[in-house]
């Protein structure tokens, strides 16, 4: 039964369902189930952390992939990747048909300050069913997300493709992740100036920290801060410790005197991939007009190559790194993500550290020079996602 308003509304170009609570007001598009746009209520301001592709609006070409014509917020790619190479007889469209077909409404429900939006995909190309529930709870400014992945069998990758928008000011976001294994910028050029694009990263390159990756000049990058490096594109992954309970990836803005962070399961979403967007494709319909983006997409999944390159032996599964994850059609699989926003003090720097508060009914946000600021997760949201079992084992749903 649907219950609340679930009607779709033009936004941004796009026919969406709405869901809000008290602090978050958010769009869901029925073409891939873009998250997005998001704007949080934060002590008397509104925050709209999130990018919306400049060319939402605009009629484009008839050959562009939906995921591209929609391209905003955060998406749910199932498998994740560009999958030009076919997996076993499968085709999949750029991050899978759940970015790119469409949704149907399930029901739209709320009781007790909590808000859920209930979608289905019947996908085709490897016949099953993904369930998509976005929660909004009063009081709190999150946006929690789950995924039931239901009827497949075989192997997959997957991810939550988020995208930032930066304040144009050069490095007005300071960028961080919870501790790493291990960090590579994609084995090739990103895009390539006969292509009409342009990458300035080394290719290839192994790295520990964010400030200092290598570049194609010989100098050191500073990938902590951003904007920066104008006029390129250039594409990083970072593995996470899956020994951590929680694992979380944040973007700081002092002057804007606010944080945006997202959490996860490490071993469910084991890698994070930083697609560092500022202008370097000229060709439709970037034409060099999408700047100051960060996607920070929490994944299971070889760099952004697809499902065939993800299930078999690659460099990263030689590591122990997992990039893809074995469905089993009886069983279905869960895959818990959330995201929000929090008050920063004044001098609050670089989140140092997130934790799971001592009663689990909130995370602190803990800065490098020692500030924080705590924000209010739903209690069982966390204990679920800390308890999320291993490859190959579905994990328990909240």
């Amino acid at each position: 039964m649907v219950k609340g308003k679930s009607s779709l509304e033009a936004c941004c170009g796009q026919p969406s369902w709405h869901i809000s609570s008290r602090d978050v007001n958010a769009y869901v598009t029925q073409l891939g189930g873009h998250l997005g746009p998001v704007t949080f209520r934060l002590c008397g301001r509104d925050i709209q952390p999130f990018s919306v592709a400049p060319w939402a609006i605009e009629r484009c070409e008839a050959d562009l992939p939906a995921v591209l014509r929609v391209l905003r917020g955060d998406f749910f790619c199932l498998p994740f990747g560009g999958n030009q190479m076919s997996y076993r007889g499968e085709r999949y469209p750029l991050h899978g048909e759940t970015a790119n077909a469409r949704w149907r409404l399930v029901g739209m429900t709320g009781d007790s300050g909590r808000q859920t939006l209930h979608l289905r995909l019947s996908t085709r190309i490897r016949p099953g069913k993904v369930d998509k529930l976005i929660t909004l709870i009063n009081g709190q400014t999150m946006v929690f997300q789950k995924h039931i992945i239901n009827g497949m069998r075989g192997r997959i990758s997957y991810g939550h493709h988020a995208m930032l928008r930066f304040p144009k000011q050069e490095g007005s976001g300071i960028v961080s992740t919870s501790r790493i294994t291990y960090g590579q910028v994609f084995s090739e050029p990103l895009e390539r100036p006969e292509n009409r694009g342009y990458s300035i990263l080394e290719p290839g390159a192994c790295f520990d920290r964010l400030d200092r990756v290598p570049m194609t000049t010989g100098r050191m990058a500073d990938l902590s801060r951003y904007p920066a490096r104008r006029g390129f594109e250039d594409l990083v992954l970072l593995a996470a410790d899956a020994t951590l309970p929680l694992a979380w990836s944040a973007v700081t803005f002092p002057r804007q005197r606010y944080a945006w962070f997202a959490i996860k399961n490490p071993r469910q979403l084991p890698q994070t991939i930083l697609w560092i967007s500022n202008g370097g494709r000229h060709y439709a319909p970037w034409n060099g007009r999408h700047v100051n983006v960060m996607g920070i997409e929490e994944v299971c999944s070889y760099f952004h190559l697809g499902l065939a390159e993800s299930a078999r032996r690659n460099p990263l599964s030689s590591r122990g790194i997992i990039t893809s994850l074995e469905l089993h059609s009886g069983r279905p699989h869960c895959v818990l993500y959330a995201f929000g926003v929090a008050q920063i003090p004044e001098g609050f720097d670089q989140i140092a550290d997130i934790v799971a508060g001592a009663g689990r009914d909130s995370v602190l946000l803990r800065s490098k020079n020692g500030k924080s600021a705590r924000v209010a997760v739903d209690s069982e949201f966390l204990r679920v996602l800390m308890s999320g079992r291993m490859e190959g084992h579905p994990a328990p749903c909240w």
